[in-house]
């Protein structure tokens, strides 16, 4: 496989997640770096570019020689900002998909939620494995992190898998949880699980 870009062989890692990081935002950006550790020197993130996971693992990709960032956008990206709230959400959506190595649009779906689960769909096939922040929770909606990882997991895709809740990991292959002590102790700690990874 090629590294769109920089014409390496390399994992093309794809990315859900929740929006927020967790109680222990450090120690998730942690355990996103050592994904990227495992997965390689070189490779790509595929990637949604939505505020959250999608953005972490963008932002810590562009900051390695030999990785880049190929974005699957659901919707044409000024109606995409819509979404984003939070305060230089919409500076920093902008900054990553200037950088981005490719950037495509999944065709028209005819809702919002429908165009964020064709857009995770197609980060899934575009995909070796997955990145994963997520509380272990069922979908919320359409496109939700817990719908692309029941099918991430449905294609047998190995998946890096970073708990944002006190839920205990379900069904986790060595290496087996890594816990992180948050910086309150009475939060949830982030763990790392490995499902198929090689």
């Amino acid at each position: 496989m090629t590294v769109v870009g920089t014409g390496t062989a390399g994992v093309r890692l794809g990315v859900s997640g929740h929006r927020a990081h967790a109680a222990d935002p450090q120690a998730t950006e942690a355990f996103g770096r050592t994904v990227l550790d495992r997965a390689g020197p070189v490779g790509v993130v595929v990637t949604s570019l939505a505020e959250g996971a999608d953005r972490l693992f963008a932002r810590l990709a562009a900051e390695r020689d030999g990785w880049g960032v190929e974005v699957v956008l659901p919707l044409d990206a000024a109606d995409y900002e819509d979404d984003f709230a939070a305060e230089g959400s919409i500076a920093e959506f902008r900054s990553l998909l200037a950088a981005a190595t490719t950037v495509d649009r999944v065709p028209a779906q005819p809702t919002r939620r429908e165009a964020y689960l064709a857009a995770g769909l197609a980060v899934l096939d575009r995909a070796d494995a997955l990145a994963v922040v997520w509380d272990g929770e069922p979908a919320r909606g359409r496109g939700g992190t817990g719908e692309i990882v029941a099918e991430a997991r449905l294609r047998r895709l190995p998946l890096a898998w970073i708990h944002v809740s006190r839920r205990a990991p379900v069904d986790p292959e060595p290496p087996g949880p890594v816990a992180s002590p948050g910086p309150d102790p009475g939060a949830p700690a982030p763990a790392l699980t490995w499902e198929r990874w090689p």
